[in-house]
């Protein structure tokens, strides 16, 4: 919301030598967020006077149309004679006053103004555009050509309000009610302790029975229709300079007067409005949803096809505006055409106001739906004052009485659906058990009270919520207005008081531990947004009865691409390793580590917890039950080059083989035993890929995989060729380990090797040969090896040689050759029985 200084001085009055810096600390201190101050007209000066065109000469002979004018500016330039400008622009004419600036003045952009040659010709300054001023845009890209009323030589700085601050605010979504002169003079009121002169305090005539007819067919979501009618407007007016440069400073386009005061009173009161041709209109208003695939052809010209549950504005032939996001072109206000033999000037003369409230999670849904958000749609699912709408009809109506000459019919048509005032129980100490400093009674009924709050009671209040707060529903709202308008600054700055010799909690540590793993793997760290796409499981080529595809959906995502939370870190990791190696980085090593969300077989509702103490072990405990599981997941990708080639070797590319190790790397950190078999699972190449298991229980369970992914994945989400990935559940490999993991101790005996190479069967895998020669072996084996692996006509057709290297030592003394030799045999002797393994040789 752009707030003018010069404008919200109309309903506060500020002390006069307050500037915009000093309203915006004001603001802040009052928990709006005013994110800057423009100032208009910075380094402006003059002199710019208004000027009436005396003659125009069209220069010939150059690449664009050039006219040679002479300038009535009066006394302006010192002489009183005709100033002679040279100018491109060609929407005026003789007769018509015009904006000039002379020599020695200072536009905008620190642009000097001086006398100068061009075209053959001596220009004196300049007929200047509103883009030239700074003052934006009027649609025209011309000219500004003023109205006949404007005395020549007239200071053109203080007639076109040139030099003016503007409050740029960041309207959160709980304050709807800012979007407004209206809110923003309400807050700065409150911030100075000043009285507000209310623009809402309209006299506004009864409702009666000859007004517009209007029909509510869904009144739960139009529970309120105002529609007032102005007759004999003149279709020739014009939005007066005051009109149009409030409408500019704000934000906003002039059009036509019509709409320009419809635009205004939105701005000044918070309210949306929408002015109909009553030419155009046939039969009654109605309000009702819309029928499914209804067409409707909307203000911007797009055709649009409506869901059942879009509310639309109708009459007889059909719909006729979006409720609360936009208007239909079919009753559009007609721009006013002058007829060329006549002269003869015509347009729309009658109108139809409205002013109405929606619901605002219907038009929330609508203008997402549609991807059209409008000035109108943000304000009304943000939440609009429903008391406001008869008052900003009148204002319109009165407006365009006085700007357009019209006539204010009678008829007042005013449809509401019955309510209450929403009330609010609190106890007068809440806001202190919130805020943990003592504010007392008489504090918070009057801060409630400047909020616009009715309060009754002593002890027990009873709190009225003013019908522009839709966002205060409980007194956690009410304990906050108190606090915000006390001074957030005021609060006392105390640390809790934590109990000592706690510190981080071992799955807190784990986490640590492995993230300094990997990093010191070369690895680095990418954190990820945690919502995905249904699409990308079908990328990941994941069966449809997969887990990770039973997605928990977010109500209000952020993205409509992205609605669902992830089941797997891969998705992210695979994005920002595509986003890097597209912008020249191809030698890359991520991880990440972080929760998934897991879908429960019911979908629970959590319950709001309190703030002004500790929850129950009960709240806390229904709250967790109705979350989602999030366990805690790490991955990794590789492509490219994991070691550089130069002077001292060729280097080497990253392959499944790291993936795997960067597995064994995270169990080593957790101190659990991590079996590697051979695997097949979705976006693994099933030739390359590993399933990670451990011991859960006295139960093999798989928690991951790791290998090089499959090439049809790696197409279908343009990845580097030969990307590899790791992906593994970390609180499960947690569980797997002995706790606390126990440095080794370094032997002072030496160490026995004994190596093996053993024929096993093609399709063996290695880990079960492993296995079996650790658990043959005994307590001896200090650590085991495969080192080589053969396949070739010396050892047979369907065969492959293992070759292993095994390390023995005791902990109290150096072993004798037997001794090392036995524990071998024994380690052979299991695997030949267990996978039929026989020596190499024998």
């Amino acid at each position: 919301m752009r707030v003018p200084l010069s404008w919200l001085r109309e309903y506060v009055d500020l002390p006069a030598g307050e500037t915009g810096r000093d309203v915006q600390a004001k603001l802040v201190d009052a928990g709006l967020e005013v994110e800057r101050v423009e100032q208009l007209g910075a380094g402006l000066k003059g002199p710019l006077v208004v000027g009436q065109v005396l003659t125009i000469e069209e220069l010939e002979g150059f690449r664009k149309p050039i006219r040679f004018c002479t300038v009535d500016v009066g006394q302006a330039n010192g002489t009183g004679e005709p100033q002679e400008i040279v100018c491109g622009a060609r929407n005026f004419s003789v007769g018509d006053k015009v904006v000039v600036v002379l020599p020695g003045a200072v536009l905008p952009g620190d642009f000097a103004i001086a006398s100068r040659k061009t075209y053959g010709k001596t220009s004196h300054g300049m007929i200047c555009s509103g883009e030239e001023l700074g003052m934006g845009d009027d649609g025209t890209h011309g000219i500004i050509v003023l109205p006949p009323e404007h005395e020549v030589g007239t200071d053109a700085i203080e007639l076109l309000q040139l030099v003016d601050e503007v409050l740029d605010i960041a309207v959160t979504p709980d304050r709807g009610y800012c979007l407004s002169m209206r809110g923003v003079a309400r807050e700065t009121a409150t911030a100075y302790g000043l009285p507000l002169r209310d623009p809402a305090l309209l006299d506004v005539p009864a409702p009666n029975s000859y007004g517009y007819l209007v029909k509510i067919d869904d009144p739960a979501g139009c529970d309120r229709f105002t529609a007032r009618t102005v007759t004999a407007l003149d279709p020739e007016a014009k939005s007066p300079i005051w009109l149009t440069r409030r409408l500019q400073k704000a934000g906003m386009r002039p059009i036509s007067l019509a709409v320009d005061v419809t635009n205004y009173v939105m701005l000044e009161l918070g309210q949306p409005l929408h002015a109909y041709d009553r030419a155009r209109l046939d039969g009654a208003i109605g309000v009702r949803r819309a029928e499914q695939g209804e067409k409707f052809t909307t203000l911007d010209g797009v055709k649009r096809t409506l869901d059942a549950e879009d509310l639309v504005i109708t009459d007889n032939s059909g719909p006729i505006g979006l409720a609360g996001v936009m208007g239909g072109a079919n009753t559009e206000i007609a721009d006013s055409v002058t007829d060329p033999e006549t002269g003869a000037v015509t347009g729309t003369t009658d109108v139809v106001i409205e002013a109405a409230h929606f619901d605002a999670l219907t038009i929330s849904r609508s203008a997402r739906r549609h991807k059209l958000a409008s000035e109108a749609s943000k304000r009304f699912e943000r939440g609009v004052d429903p008391q406001a709408a008869s008052a900003a009809a009148q204002r319109t109506v009165d407006l365009l009485v006085l700007l357009a000459g019209g006539t204010a019919e009678a008829g007042v048509t005013e449809l509401t659906a019955p309510g209450a005032p929403r009330t609010i129980a609190m106890r007068a100490d809440h806001p202190d058990r919130v805020a943990g400093m003592d504010y007392g009674r008489e504090t918070v009924v009057r801060r409630l009270q400047e909020v616009g709050c009715d309060v009754y009671g002593q002890d027990e209040l009873v709190v009225t919520v003013p019908s522009w707060r839709p966002d205060l529903a409980e007194p956690n709202d009410l304990a906050e207005e108190v606090i915000r308008l006390e001074g957030y600054g005021n609060l006392p700055s105390t640390l809790p008081k934590l109990p000592s010799g706690r510190g981080l909690t071992a799955r807190q540590q784990l986490h640590r531990r492995v993230g300094r793993a990997l990093a010191g793997a070369g690895y680095v760290e990418a954190l990820n947004y945690p919502f995905v796409g249904e699409g990308v499981f079908d990328q990941l080529q994941l069966p449809a009865h997969d887990a990770a595809r039973q997605v928990v959906k977010l109500v209000n995502p952020l993205s409509d691409e992205e609605p669902a939370l992830r089941t797997t870190l891969l998705p992210g990791l695979l994005g920002a390793l595509r986003r890097n190696d597209s912008r020249g980085s191809h030698d890359l090593a991520l991880f990440e580590t972080g929760s998934v969300f897991r879908a429960g077989p019911r979908p629970g509702f959590a319950v709001r917890l309190p703030v002004d103490r500790r929850p129950t072990a009960e709240e806390i405990a229904t709250l967790n039950a109705a979350l989602p599981a999030q366990p805690r997941y790490a991955a990794v990708v590789l492509a490219g080059a994991r070691e550089q080639a130069g002077w001292w070797g060729k280097g080497r590319p990253a392959d499944w083989a790291d993936a795997v190790q960067a597995a064994r790397s995270l169990a080593a950190e957790a101190g659990a035993e991590l079996l590697v078999r051979q695997g097949q699972y979705g976006p693994w190449h099933p030739g390359r890929c590993a399933e990670l298991i451990v011991t859960l229980d006295g139960v093999e369970t798989v928690i991951g995989h790791a290998g090089e992914l499959h090439p049809r994945v790696v197409k279908a989400m343009g990845l580097p060729a030969r990307t590899s990935a790791m992906e593994l559940d970390l609180d499960r490999l947690a569980a797997a380990g002995g706790g606390v993991v126990e440095a080794p101790r370094i032997s002072t005996f030496p160490v026995a090797t004994q190596d093996v190479a053993l024929i096993v069967d093609a399709s063996v895998p290695a880990a079960d040969v492993e296995t079996a020669l650790r658990k043959g072996a005994g307590e001896l084996l200090e650590s085991l090896r495969l080192f080589d692996v053969f396949t070739g006509e010396q050892v047979g057709e369907g065969k492959k040689s293992l070759a292993y290297a095994l390390r023995f030592r005791a902990p109290d003394r150096t072993l004798t050759a037997e001794e090392s030799t036995a524990a071998r045999d024994a380690a052979v002797a299991l695997a030949g029985e267990r996978t039929g393994a026989v020596l190499r040789g024998a």
